[in-house]
């Protein structure tokens, strides 16, 4: 009797065991589940890399990434179906991890340009812009060519540079480079530069948020041509395609009209774009 008490025991021991083992099992095969699930929904995971001083697109609100190009570019990569992480590194840094191959993409204002061209696949636009000059009041600036006896603040390796340098000449002493667009804007209200070159919204948008400046700004569509911002990958990159089927994609589907709407308070002209 002690015998066949001790067996049924050992009997339910293992399949009390069992029980617990099959729930435990279940409970990780679901998780398992969803993990598998998300790696189907999703072609993998892309480096992005951003630079954080070029308001509207691309700057920090209390420690956190955000803009115009941080949302858009959300937006692009679930439409393509990628997850994603997105870095703050600096202009020249995103230029450069772009070029070698560390980051994926890359997404600030970047101007498209054929010299750019031959070190990086583009999408197809999906911004237009032009240069304007930020200057304290009272500099009597009318046109580009009033800036050619002045100190010029730009930002270095971007196509604001190259239109003071076109002006002024290449590497000129009265161009001041900075590694960010707010730093020459700082230069400028400590009266260490007597303007700014940039990107027109960006002007616009410093102009507007800071009424105490005491700075105005001007465009010269005869000095300075319109330009194209695009999202920036290294050579032969083969997400290129997906991420720009999705661009058109949210182009079409009304979805960056949306966006631009709610940033820029004014509707796209997406002929240009085409």
């Amino acid at each position: 009797m002690y015998k066949l008490l001790m067996k049924i025991a050992a009997v339910l021991f293992v399949a009390l065991l069992v029980a617990c083992g099959t729930g435990s099992t279940g409970e990780d095969n679901a998780q398992s589940g969803d993990s598998a699930q998300d790696d189907k929904n999703s072609k993998g995971k892309l480096s992005v890399v951003t630079e954080a001083g070029f308001m509207p697109f691309s700057y920090l609100d209390k420690g956190e990434l955000a803009g115009f190009d941080i949302e858009l570019i959300d937006a692009v990569l679930q439409e393509a179906g990628y997850d994603y992480d997105i870095k703050n590194v600096g202009w020249e840094s995103m230029l450069a991890s772009v070029q070698n191959g560390e980051a994926d993409l890359a997404i600030a204002g970047i101007t498209i340009n054929e010299d750019r061209k031959e070190s990086y696949d583009f999408s197809s636009p999906y911004f237009e812009s032009t240069h304007q000059i930020v200057f304290r009041e009272g500099e009597n600036i009318t046109s580009g060519e009033d800036i050619k006896d002045l100190k010029v603040g730009v930002q270095s390796g971007t196509t604001g540079a190259e239109a003071a340098e076109k002006i002024l000449g290449a590497n000129h002493p009265n161009i001041a480079k900075y590694d960010a667009n707010t730093l020459a804007f700082m230069s400028l209200q400590s009266g260490d530069v007597d303007a700014v070159v940039t990107d027109n919204v960006v002007a616009s948008e410093y102009v507007k948020n800071n009424p105490d400046a005491n700075v105005e700004m001007i465009e010269d569509p005869d000095t300075f041509e319109s330009e194209f911002y695009g999202i920036m990958f290294p050579k032969g990159s083969e997400v290129t395609e997906d991420v720009n089927t999705a661009l058109q994609t949210l182009i079409e589907n009304g979805t960056y009209t949306e966006l631009y709407e709610e940033w820029f308070g004014t509707e796209p002209n997406i002929e240009v774009l085409q």
